[in-house]
């Protein structure tokens, strides 16, 4: 009845839903998310929030030496495929710039918009770096030495 992804499947879809630049299959370790509903509680209510069109983003300091994100998508953003896949391209996308987020921070992304399931992978990336940028979370990485 139900056939299991071969490997070579699961890429094309990556490829689909992020577009072909990103078809390796890439993860967000387990120790970078939040998970616990209790720790999405204290940042939406000890944090401070940033909003765009697409994302809300919602940033409280934490203890903890490295940064962990939590993502959001509530039942306004279209049937479970769509929140699926805008959580897949928000996580993907703040993957992506993980190693330029300041140390020490618990983040929550809300998807806010339909759009997110749709639009073009840049402009998530983009709203994401703004919002990184507006919570003073974002650095700049030292030009490299050669």
């Amino acid at each position: 009845m139900f056939s299991a992804r071969t490997k070579n499947q699961g890429v094309k879809h990556v490829e689909q839903v992020l577009g072909s630049q990103f078809s390796v299959l890439a993860v967000m370790k387990r120790a970078y998310r939040l998970r616990k509903p209790d720790q999405f509680q204290r940042v939406r209510r000890d944090g401070k929030t940033w909003g765009s069109p697409l994302l809300t983003l919602n940033a409280a300091g934490s203890r903890r030496r490295g940064t962990r994100c939590g993502f959001v998508v509530g039942k306004r953003v279209g049937k479970a495929v769509d929140r699926n896949r805008a959580r897949r391209r928000v996580r993907e996308a703040v993957r992506i710039v993980y190693d330029r987020l300041a140390l020490g921070w618990d983040l929550v992304f809300i998807v806010r918009s339909n759009a997110a399931a749709t639009v073009e992978f840049s402009q998530i990336q983009s709203e994401i770096e703004q919002l990184l940028r507006r919570a003073g979370v974002w650095r700049e990485l030292p030009p490299p030495v050669g």
